[in-house]
């Protein structure tokens, strides 16, 4: 591939919010023989690069889809290895993150990952909590359905307390009672490894986004892939449903 280089009009149309179905891990690691979880492991050198990239270009938001709901039906020894790989990542980026001037936010289900690995997103919202480039948002333990159904039933319980009507129910008020609430919605979502579809994730607030498929691999994912998928972007005229 050739260096790395964005057009003009790139430059001048960057988005504001991307999005990032990180898939095909397993299948780099088939590929060459390895097990699944390194496939994980090299997954890791993605992230750093693209979120370096993303603060470097100026991009506000940066939304990695890291673990899925489904995700925990994997065999144990995978999740477990998952989540120790994200506890380190969490812990050995601190300084590097501080540097990029990125803040960590997280989305999902928190609740349901491991003690070790919450403590540490304390620790390390904590100390990036000053910063105000970057906001890196790790999706742990998300699923785009059960986001809506936990904000249903947030919005049932003020109907049946009576503070709220039914009528008043709008689009505004269902997106302030989602996770990514005070998040603008993606412009921008790229999905690696080829796959042609959403994966339940971020179902409501990629309503208008713009998809991008790329058929690398995540571990394979880099500087070059990312400004690929930012010229492609450049190209789209978004029309939001008018003409």
């Amino acid at each position: 591939m050739t260096a790395p280089h964005l057009s003009t009009s790139a430059l001048a149309n960057l988005p504001t919010h991307i999005a990032v179905i990180m898939d095909g891990n397993g299948r780099w690691a088939k590929a060459r023989h390895l097990p699944r979880v390194e496939g994980h492991r090299n997954g890791v050198e993605s992230v750093r690069a693209i979120v370096r990239t993303c603060g470097e270009l100026g991009i506000k938001y940066l939304t990695l889809y890291a673990f899925s709901i489904e995700n925990w039906n994997r065999p144990k020894a995978e999740v477990d290895t998952l989540m120790k790989y994200l506890a380190q990542f969490l812990k050995n980026e601190i300084g590097e993150l501080n540097r990029m001037n990125v803040k960590l936010e997280t989305i999902g289900q928190i609740y349901r990952l491991p003690e070790f690995v919450q403590a540490q997103l304390k620790k390390t919202k904590a100390a990036l909590s000053k910063n105000n480039g970057l906001t890196l948002i790790l999706a742990l333990s998300y699923g785009g359905r059960t986001e809506l159904v936990e904000a249903a039933r947030s919005l049932a319980v003020q109907v049946k307390a009576g503070t709220l009507e039914p009528a008043e129910i709008n689009e505004q008020m269902l997106s302030q009672h989602l996770y990514t609430r005070g998040y603008p919605d993606p412009d921008l979502l790229i999905r690696t490894s080829g796959e042609m579809r959403v994966s339940n994730f971020l179902l409501w607030q990629i309503s208008y986004t713009e998809l991008v498929v790329t058929q690398s691999f995540w571990p394979d994912f880099r500087k070059p892939h990312l400004y690929a998928a930012l010229e492609e972007y450049t190209q789209r005229h978004r029309r939001f449903g008018t003409v």
